[in-house]
């Protein structure tokens, strides 16, 4: 019976670490949950119940003895897609068979801990890029492209920096889009910049939530309520610090 039990807390390890990963890495609740009681019912879990939340996970097991429940805290969140797919994958295997409780934890372990993001310079170099690439969709012109260019990139260095710094998403943001807004308006001032408004818009994009909005209406829409507000209020509060910094640029103009 001992063995039994350990064996049933050794699976919800498996599923929790696995939620955990998804969570961390911006998967979408119905996604963790499903995951989850994927994992269970491969390794004979007759049936699993879970709670997902963006700051934490409820998972329970009903078996013959009483009710097993974990709670896990989900502290950090950001966006890694590519654990996303490893867990998937690593879950896929799990349901064919093809792998043993011990292994799939292992292999999550694994996961957890490999760093998957690219370079901090590549990531500044890709916001350059981009910001440079959304000013001419928002039909600016091409002149003010090298203005959106560093002003994206130097704006995605400092979210990085004092994010780093001061652990405070809002403030990071904020700041960063306070530099974009003082950069815009000097490369305006000294004839680099053009259209200031264009340069702004095409310079924030890189730090507009577009997962977390995409997440929060997809939540809502299968019926994740809580998870749902709670993504929607966080892109809320994203969008307002940013907007809040342009602001402040603009009103000591």
């Amino acid at each position: 019976m001992e063995k039994e039990v350990t064996h049933t807390y050794d699976i919800m390890e498996v599923c929790l670490l696995a939620g955990k990963i998804m969570l961390q890495s911006g998967a979408e609740t119905y996604r963790v949950e499903d995951t989850m009681s994927r994992i269970a019912h491969s390794f004979g879990v007759k049936e699993s119940h879970s709670f997902v939340t963006p700051t934490g996970i409820i998972f329970s097991v009903e078996s013959e003895e009483p009710t097993k429940t974990k709670l896990i805290r989900i502290t950090e969140r950001t966006t890694d897609l590519h654990k996303v797919t490893l867990v998937n994958s690593i879950s896929r295997n799990i349901s064919s068979g093809e792998m043993t409780l011990e292994k799939a934890y292992h292999e999550l372990k694994e996961v957890e801990e490999s760093k998957l993001t690219f370079k901090m310079t590549t990531q500044i170099l890709a916001a350059a890029i981009s910001s440079g690439c959304f000013l001419i969709m928002f039909q600016g012109e091409w002149a003010d492209f090298l203005s959106a260019f560093i002003a994206g990139g130097a704006g995605l260095w400092s979210l990085i920096y004092f994010h780093r710094l001061v652990p405070i998403k809002f403030f990071s943001e904020f700041v960063a889009s306070l530099i974009i807004g003082i950069l815009s308006f000097l490369f305006v001032k000294i004839g680099v910049g053009h259209e200031l408004d264009k340069i702004i818009i095409g310079s924030v994009m890189p730090l507009v939530p577009g997962l977390l909005l995409t997440n929060a209406v997809r939540d809502l829409m299968a019926g994740h309520l809580v998870s749902g507000i709670s993504k929607g209020a966080e892109a809320l509060l994203t969008a307002f610090a940013i907007g809040s910094g342009i602001a402040i640029v603009l009103s000591f103009l």
